[in-house]
């Protein structure tokens, strides 16, 4: 049986076989909580995903983690709702992170436009390490960032910021100063 009630009150009052959302809290982060999606987001399920991720902000958790290797589809207004959810807890002192993108899902966000403002990590604890603690994102050195080809998933390494291709797919990608990385 399912813990997401424990850890927000309530979530799992409403169920859509179309989209699984399990939750876990990240104790050692005030407010951090991991959202493992599984299945798709399209404009037919997006407001029970949006009712239930709000419960979880209202609940008080604004350092949001999407665990997305579950998730095999995303529409237009699937990302709409992950911009509505930066955009409410911005102001609060969170933020969210996006994690294990399937590459299909990831060029939906690359052809809109999205990519450039959802921060991508590689892996749980780097998602958890970008709030810190405290919360907040720790000040370090971005390179060598060391991360996946959105396109063949090869691990790649960038001592710097910059356009490059991919070793494997050839792919040109992009990668800014804060380390995210993009189409380029």
């Amino acid at each position: 049986m399912s813990n997401n009630n424990n850890i927000v009150p309530g979530f799992d009052e409403e169920k859509d076989d179309s989209l699984k959302i399990r939750l876990q809290s990240i104790p050692t982060t005030k407010g951090c909580l991991v959202l493992y999606l599984t299945g798709y987001i399209d404009t037919y399920n997006s407001n029970f995903f949006q009712k239930r991720v709000t419960k979880a902000i209202e609940a008080g958790f604004t350092k949001l983690i999407f665990h997305c290797g579950g998730l095999n589809y995303v529409s237009s207004t699937g990302i709409g709702s992950f911009t509505a959810f930066l955009k409410s807890v911005k102001p609060r002192g969170g933020d969210l992170v996006l994690l294990e993108i399937q590459p299909k899902v990831y060029e939906v966000f690359q052809l809109l436009g999205f990519s450039q403002f959802f921060n991508i990590q590689d892996s749980l604890d780097e998602a958890v390490e970008f709030f810190g603690p405290d919360g907040t994102a720790p000040k370090s050195d971005v390179f060598p960032k060391i991360f996946r080809c959105p396109i063949c998933s090869k691990k790649l390494k960038a001592s710097r910021a910059g356009r490059f291709r991919c070793s494997e797919c050839k792919t040109i990608l992009a990668i800014d100063n804060s380390g995210q990385v993009f189409l380029g």
